[in-house]
């Protein structure tokens, strides 16, 4: 339900509720919920307020008392029914700034402001510079950033007021306030004319967008758990023509619905779009952002996607319906200015997935971490072997790809594939499209697969150099060790090995691979993992710690 049109109101000053209006607890506006009946509570004298709380656990029912239902809540105890003098529906925005910049410390919070003195006697201390802060803050025409979260803001005010009071105002934070109505967040923004970066994030907005709120000036616009979903967006489209970055992390977002095309289109200036923790599923809805022009980061951590690939129709001037969507608008190469991708915590297991990353043209820093395919013990595959499958990533998982690492990891992986495929070059080119690329690049066109040695040489072609450390607490100090093992031997045989060389007794060991640019030790999970599949080459060292 939309909200009042009067941006001046002093919303219920007695205590009048109304359904769908967004309210907190009187004294704790971090408890955020929503009216959701008014009326008579059977076995009760007088009326109740039935609000279902923002956050699980903040209730004691699901909008049910003694039988009888009253509403609907979210969850079994997100709902209460509560006196109407206990709530609140909120301040104006200046109301909200003088409690955050202008309120004095009261006398009890300056009297646990103390040390304890050499015979523990409270010594009053004063913070450094609080003074000068203080009045920095107070005084408001200078403001150029401010944070309001979680004051309670329910409506804007004046827009003449804000607007001499916040004339340098250029980033404002509104997490967690009970705003709902965008005929506010317009008034807001008209009344902060210097106003570039707005944040909304927790604040329940309405599905409903009576008139196009006036947002011109901002730039980042964060929409994070606001139950914003692309429609709305579609709607603001016009009324954002400078929007950079846009973040709705959070929102349920499963669907991607263009207004008038196949392809998301305007947002002209958008170079940033992050939509983490959202619940989408099919990368089609992904290639619907395919034709943002200037999108460089696009953040896709924690959907549920399970695969990814690069649309075939992205030449440009070829017509988009050769990709079978039946459109004969032009398009030009998808994703072109695409440079950081993020996936994250996702369902991809295919290695063609991550195969495809290569047709992007301009993608250099890649996530895939929580991933089955980046996930040994699921089945996936080491760092090493990711590195060596996309030729133009600098990053990966947030840690560099250096020019050594890149050399050795795609030598590592030439030699993991010969030894795999045993010389079945249609399966090698199927399955590993970039392996002739890197032998040609390596100098390893000459080299065989080490199954064709046989006796000593076969032995010695197939042994690498690791170094194994102590690290468990009860192992005592132990010098490394380097010792030249099959690459084939397997996780659980290393262990055994490990036991022996450090002469270790009623332990179980734990072993770890250090890889260079990975941030963490990998563990060593899989005990019939042999250790070239793990990506442990030559030189590699392994961290031998304990099971506590």
């Amino acid at each position: 339900m939309q909200a009042s049109s009067d941006p001046t109101r002093k919303p219920d000053s007695e205590n009048i509720f109304r359904v769908g209006q967004r309210v907190h607890f009187a004294g704790q506006p971090r408890r955020v919920g929503t009216v959701r009946y008014v009326g008579p509570v059977e076995g009760y004298g007088g009326d109740w307020v039935g609000v279902d709380w923002d956050a699980d656990g903040q209730g004691k029912h699901d909008g049910s008392h003694n039988g009888v239902r009253y509403f609907t809540a979210r969850g079994l105890d997100t709902a209460s029914f509560v006196r109407s003098h206990n709530l609140s529906s909120g301040v104006s925005l200046l109301e909200a700034l003088e409690t955050r910049y202008r309120a004095q410390s009261t006398k009890e919070e300056e009297d646990e402001m103390y040390v304890l003195s050499a015979r523990n006697k409270k010594v009053s201390i004063e913070l450094l510079g609080k003074h000068k802060i203080e009045d920095k803050f107070s005084r408001f025409e200078e403001l150029t950033s401010a944070s309001l979260s979680y004051l309670g803001v329910s409506f804007p005010g004046s827009r003449d007021k804000i607007s001499s009071t916040l004339p340098n105002l250029k980033e404002l934070d509104l997490t967690g306030n009970l705003l709902a109505d965008w005929n506010d967040i317009s008034i807001i923004c008209e009344g902060l004319p210097a106003l570039t970066a707005l944040n909304l994030s927790n604040d329940s907005m309405s599905p409903v967008i009576l008139s196009m709120p006036q947002l011109s000036n901002i730039h980042i616009l964060v929409l994070n758990q606001t139950g914003v979903l692309w429609d709305q967006i579609e709607a603001l489209k016009d009324a954002l023509p400078q929007v950079e970055e846009l973040h709705l992390m959070g929102n349920h977002l499963r669907e991607i619905t263009p207004m008038s095309s196949d392809f998301v289109q305007g947002f002209d200036t958008l170079r940033l779009l992050n939509l983490d923790n959202n619940s989408i599923s099919t990368w089609d809805e992904i290639v619907k952002f395919s034709q943002l022009h200037r999108l460089e980061q696009l953040f896709l951590n924690n959907n549920n996607l399970n695969r990814i690939s690069y649309p075939d129709c992205g030449k440009l001037d070829k017509p988009s319906n050769e990709c079978g969507n039946g459109s004969q608008e032009r398009s030009s190469i998808p994703f072109k200015s695409l440079r950081s991708l993020y996936l994250g915590g996702n369902n991809i297991e295919d290695p063609a997935s991550v195969d495809s990353l290569n047709s992007f043209p301009n993608l250099m820093d890649i996530r895939l971490s929580g991933n089955p395919v980046a996930d040994v013990a699921k089945g996936g595959v080491a760092r090493f072997v990711i590195i060596a499958r996309i030729a133009k990533m600098e990053l990966l998982n947030g840690s560099e790809v250096g020019p050594r690492e890149r050399k050795d990891s795609e030598i590592r992986y030439v030699r993991l594939v010969m030894s795999k495929c045993n010389g079945d070059l249609e399966e090698i080119r199927r399955l590993h499209p970039r392996f002739h690329e890197l032998k040609k690049i390596h100098g390893l066109d000459d080299e065989r697969p080490t199954t064709e040695a046989s006796g000593p040489q076969k032995m010695a072609s197939g042994l690498i150099s690791i170094t194994l450390k102590c690290v468990g607490a009860s192992m005592g100090e132990k010098p490394p060790l380097v010792k030249k093992l099959p690459s084939t031997a397997t996780v659980g045989k290393l262990k055994n090995l490990c036991l022996s060389f450090f002469k270790l007794k009623s332990v179980k060991p734990v072993l770890f691979l250090k890889e260079e640019g990975s941030p963490l030790p990998i563990l060593l999970e899989v005990d019939m993992a042999t250790l070239v599949e793990l990506g442990v080459g030559n030189d590699s060292t392994i961290l031998v710690d304990e099971l506590s």
